[in-house]
């Protein structure tokens, strides 16, 4: 890294105009964590034939203690600096798509800008703390640029409609990825904080939005970006989404629920004991989790969660003590079901956007919640 800062340096005392700067911007990949794609600062120098990356979503995946850390919304990102064929590796395997963005700088602003890099790249100062929409790699790499340039960037509208919130913005990448189990999970432990409404500029955390922004700013009265190139066409193959989907799971859970409480025969009880207890120890813990992210995550992204109103993480016990004929085990499961119709009714209105898929399964605590109460 260090060899690489002084070749940047020796062109800085040259001939900076021999600079070309552009922003990359990266397509979605099948991974989860890639879904919505990536952003990069590319620094090439002609004079002394250099060719870099600066790249701010860097990761250790190696700690032993990544994924807790990553539960608990402690995510130790970095600025890492590398070839333009190495950062390319990994999406020519994957194919997904490669477009730069050619930034018109003065020679000035290319020096600054690089110098800031070089400084950001250092030990001391390349460690950040990711957060998904507020501060991450995307936006790390539009501040910089847009902070080192001589006038004040400006940028065009660039929401696909109004109102458009952070959840329907990556509920829209999950749908085109077919990540349909993904797009539940997240849905359901992520809280209300994902449906304030975006603006411009906060828009700018996903890669696309960037890449609009970018090639509608002005810089001063000049534009932003000179000239558009597509390095890597995106992979036209994607593979559909699959046909076992939340909400044909739920559905069919729903069903089984209702031939089962509607059931006379003394033959099913064992059966609709059993199905209660996995249904409801299953929410029970799904409610766990969903409490456990809104107290232990150090960010906000999981607190003020309505899902946690039909998923109670006490499910997970009561349900065992649903044979006992005790009052306060009736009146549970009554408040289960009055709560359950009251979202029910409000789906549409509440503060936070529940997700569809969940609609069978809350359908299906109120039904099983009241015939519980009825056998008390």
């Amino acid at each position: 890294m260090i060899a690489c800062f002084e070749v940047f340096s020796a062109a800085a005392q040259t001939d900076t105009c021999r600079f070309q700067i552009s922003l990359l911007t990266c397509g979605p990949g099948e991974d989860l964590y890639s879904m919505w794609g990536h952003t990069a600062i590319r620094v090439r120098n002609r004079y002394n034939r250099t060719d870099y990356v600066f790249n701010y979503g860097t990761f250790d995946d190696s700690d032993p203690y990544f994924y807790v850390k990553f539960t608990r919304g402690i995510m130790r990102y970095s600025l890492s600096v590398e070839t333009m064929s190495e950062f390319m590796q990994e999406y020519v395997i994957e194919q997904r798509s490669v477009q730069e963005q050619i930034l018109q700088l003065s020679c000035s602003e290319k020096e600054k800008l690089v110098k800031a890099l070089e400084q950001n790249a250092l030990e001391a100062n390349r460690y950040y703390n990711y957060h998904f929409y507020q501060d991450n790699c995307t936006l790390r790499a539009r501040d910089i640029i847009a902070n080192n340039c001589g006038n004040k960037v400006s940028y065009k509208n660039i929401l696909p409609y109004p109102h458009i919130t952070f959840r329907n913005a990556i509920n829209g990448y999950l749908d085109q990825g077919g990540q349909l189990w993904s797009k539940f999970g997240i849905n359901v432990l992520l809280g209300s904080h994902l449906d304030k409404e975006m603006d411009n500029q906060n828009a700018m955390f996903l890669p696309d939005y960037l890449f609009k922004g970018f090639d509608s700013a002005s810089n001063g009265n000049a534009r932003l970006v000179s000239e558009t190139k597509n390095i890597l066409p995106p992979n036209t193959n994607h593979s559909g989404s699959a046909w076992i989907t939340p909400s044909l799971v739920f559905t069919v859970l729903l069903i089984i629920g209702l031939i089962l409480s509607l059931s006379r025969s003394s033959r099913f009880k064992t059966l609709t004991r059993i199905f209660d207890i996995i249904v409801f120890f299953c929410i029970g813990l799904l409610g766990i989790l969903i409490a456990a992210l809104w107290l232990g995550r150090v960010d906000a992204v999981c607190r003020n969660n309505i899902n946690i109103l039909w998923a109670w993480p006490t499910h997970a016990i009561v349900i065992f003590l649903a044979a006992r004929k005790k009052a306060w085990i009736r009146n549970y499961f009554l408040v289960a079901a009055s709560l359950g119709i009251i979202l029910l009714l409000g789906w549409k209105w509440w503060p936070q956007e529940l997700p569809t898929a969940a609609l069978p399964i809350v359908f299906l605590v109120v039904v099983r919640s009241i015939f519980i109460a009825q056998k008390k």
